[in-house]
């Protein structure tokens, strides 16, 4: 069992920055990939990006590639997304997420836990 607990979300002028943080408790934290997902009003939850077990490897969406970046600190059991470059097409709650399977996990229902949400709002 995985309790996720998303943190850093706000408010942001488009061309801006935030960090989002997950902090896990459970046990085995560094054997989940942990995921990211967002899910904007009137729209369905959305993938977009996730982390491998070690931290070495990483996928995006093509939406957020080359302005998100994902990393962890497996001795902290917490997960970050670093949004750079956002614009008003980006706002949504955003989700993490963890699941023990490997490979491609880029669809919702491959994962087992998930967080609260954190908002995150863009500005135009």
């Amino acid at each position: 069992q995985v309790q996720l607990v998303e943190s850093g979300g706000g408010l942001v002028q488009a061309g801006g920055s935030l960090r989002l943080s997950c902090a896990a408790s459970g046990r085995a934290f560094s054997s989940y990939v942990m995921g990211w997902f967002r899910q904007a009003p009137g729209k369905e939850r959305e993938f977009v990006g996730y982390i491998s077990r070690s931290g070495s490897a990483t996928y995006y969406a093509d939406a957020v590639k080359g302005r998100f970046a994902s990393s962890r600190d497996n001795a902290k059991n917490t997960v970050y997304l670093q949004m750079n470059s956002l614009q008003p097409e980006d706002t949504a709650v955003y989700y993490c997420a963890a699941t023990r399977t490997i490979g491609l996990v880029i669809t919702a229902r491959q994962y087992d836990y998930w967080g609260q949400g954190t908002q995150v709002t863009v500005s135009s």
